[in-house]
């Protein structure tokens, strides 16, 4: 297939899979789950003229890269898109124009919001209602693109799910990463519940630690189990935020405290563990499954809620995403890399070349 007919084509499939969004200019392609994403400039202009009444135009200045992108280029995610597509959800940009009916933005307004996919690109259209939210100034577009998904997602689990209380203990797995250090500002700072960590290595350590977490586990080193009876005097956490699963979920299950609830959001180590259901029961604990992306469809004022508070916070200063690595578009197979191999320290934001 030449570069025109892949162009063509992908256009195609973008209208298919994520009808409301076109992507056009540079983008960064899945083209096939068994090989790495294509960089391609497909040589488009925007025609303002073009945009539909409720249509905004948005130039995209940087993305935040989520493990969920990974496994939706490798075809192992919940909704499969078939390629070639663009992956990416969320993002942050600049309005370049809008239709004739968007009352609520403007032109040149600096805004961040969400996708179902295809924000690895330069240019965007879209409804409005896809823009979130605009935000100030005093806040960078990579820190807009790294926030959405890891806060919407640590406070739907904590507070709707876990329903977490002052004073309980919790626990985070993977808490170096974006969604676990976004796990722990929100269970020290907003819920001020004690928050212990469990990350590999003492630069992560550190971090965690500076989000609010009172103690750190190392996992290369510490017996995680062990230390968790250890420092909640044989008790064990009130709730654990796993984002690894694998052999770490099972270990964090046998650990919970009486009435204790664990929430499933990931699975980094890329093992889906099995839950014996006789440990539920041994305690009267509770195995919580947390989908946030299915909200949006599913209980949409529940999905809107979780995401006014991110931004919330995220404007008032509260809650401050760390963004570990900022790298190119043309670097984006790196960046998948990083994350893959859990390099990265908070959020993997990529901005367009």
């Amino acid at each position: 297939m030449n570069m025109w007919s892949k162009c063509r084509y992908l256009a195609i499939s973008c209208r298919r899979v994520q009808h409301f969004q076109r992507a056009t200019y540079k983008s960064a392609v899945c083209t096939d789950f068994s090989k790495p994403l294509e960089i391609i400039d497909d040589g488009k202009t925007f025609d303002p003229s073009s945009l539909g009444q409720n249509e905004v135009s948005v130039a995209v200045k940087a993305c935040g890269v989520n493990f969920s992108d990974i496994m939706q280029c490798k075809g192992t995610y919940q909704v499969v898109n078939h390629p070639p597509f663009v992956p990416g959800v969320e993002f942050a940009g600049e309005v370049l124009a809008v239709g004739d009916k968007v009352k609520r933005l403007k032109k040149k307004d600096r805004v961040f919001g969400l996708v179902k996919s295809g924000s690895f690109c330069q240019h965007c259209v879209m409804p409005e209602h896809t823009v979130l939210r605009t935000f100030p100034d005093s806040v960078s577009y990579e820190v807009a693109a790294a926030s959405i998904v890891s806060y919407g997602t640590s406070l739907m689990a904590l507070t709707r799910k876990a329903r977490l209380q002052e004073g309980e203990t919790l626990f985070v797995t993977g808490a170096a990463g974006s969604t676990g250090l976004a796990a722990v500002e929100i269970g020290s700072k907003l819920l001020k519940a004690k928050v212990i960590g469990s990350c590999g290595g003492q630069n992560k350590a550190d971090i965690v630690k500076s989000k609010g977490a009172s103690h750190v586990i190392d996992y290369n080193t510490e017996d995680v189990r062990g230390r968790l009876k250890e420092l909640t005097n044989g008790k064990g956490p009130d709730v654990v935020f796993d984002t690894v699963g694998g052999d770490l979920f099972l270990e964090c299950l046998k650990s919970l405290a009486h009435e204790g609830r664990i929430l499933t959001i990931g699975y980094t180590s890329g093992k889906i563990p099995n839950i014996p259901a006789n440990y539920l029961l041994i305690k009267s604990v509770s195995a919580i499954g947390l989908y946030w992306g299915d909200y949006g469809t599913k209980n949409s004022p529940v999905f809107s809620e979780s995401i006014d508070r991110c931004v919330d916070g995220l404007v008032s200063g509260d809650f401050s995403p760390h963004v570990g690595a900022v790298l190119p578009l043309s670097e984006i197979n790196k960046a998948f890399d990083m994350i893959s191999k859990r390099q990265n320290i908070g959020k993997v934001v990529v901005t367009m070349d």
